[in-house]
């Protein structure tokens, strides 16, 4: 069976995810997390691409990434895990008794308007959603902790978002995202369907070639967006 498409255009905006084989834990220790964030800037440092948002967890990782050339996510993201496997392996001693990740990532295209922040909101408050800590900004394996703390640590991951912030950014990550937008990134996760309006979806797929991801009818739709001037 052919693998899925995927969109990697520059400049444009994605969700990417990717899991633990079998769902078994990547960082199993503060050092490790710190480990992987090291790669990650090595990568930054190799590959066109730039971090918006991302959030580390004990067994998956989510980021919004925008590439700055074409193919850029993709070389990134592929250079990423293959250094975090091989590292992992070495320090772990754990090289031939199977796979750290269940396999390539998955990614999906995110429309840059009232989206791009459902999306942001989703990553940074996964850890809060997932009951690790009481607000979403005092998970210190994510771009939120990151933001706030001035300036931001070592090693510097974090590029300027396309868009300005919304009022009261903080708060936002902390309200709970309504069922429908949590549907609807979900499916897009799943489906690996562009994230957007109707209209910017369905031309997307086109542009991209992934009207196969908008199948079987039905997709969730996005309800009641953040509300700029609220």
């Amino acid at each position: 069976m052919p693998r899925p498409k995927r969109a990697d255009e520059a400049n444009c905006l994605y969700h990417a995810l990717n899991r633990g084989n079998a769902k078994s834990e990547i960082f199993k220790k503060d050092a490790d997390y710190n480990a992987f964030e090291r790669i990650l800037a090595e990568g930054l440092e190799r590959y066109p691409c730039q971090i918006l948002a991302y959030q580390l967890m004990s067994n998956h990782w989510h980021f919004v990434l925008r590439p700055t050339e074409n193919g850029g996510m993709s070389n990134f993201l592929r250079w990423v895990t293959l250094t975090h496997t091989q590292r992992y392996h070495a320090h772990y001693q754990t090289s031939g008794q199977g796979h750290v990740y269940q396999g390539r990532f998955k990614s999906f295209p995110i429309q840059d308007d009232d989206h791009f922040f459902v999306v942001a909101r989703y990553v940074e408050r996964n850890a809060l959603r997932a009951e690790l800590v009481d607000r979403a900004e005092d998970w210190r394996w994510g771009s939120l902790y990151r933001w706030l703390s001035r300036p931001e640590p070592d090693p510097k991951l974090l590029s300027a978002w396309p868009l300005a912030r919304l009022p009261g950014w903080v708060a936002r990550v902390n309200e709970p995202l309504t069922q429908g937008e949590i549907d609807a990134v979900r499916w897009s996760i799943k489906r690996g369907s562009p994230f957007g309006n109707e209209t910017w979806v369905e031309s997307t797929a086109r542009r991209f070639d992934l009207e196969s991801t908008l199948r079987p009818r039905g997709r969730p739709r996005v309800r009641d967006l953040p509300n700029k001037d609220s």
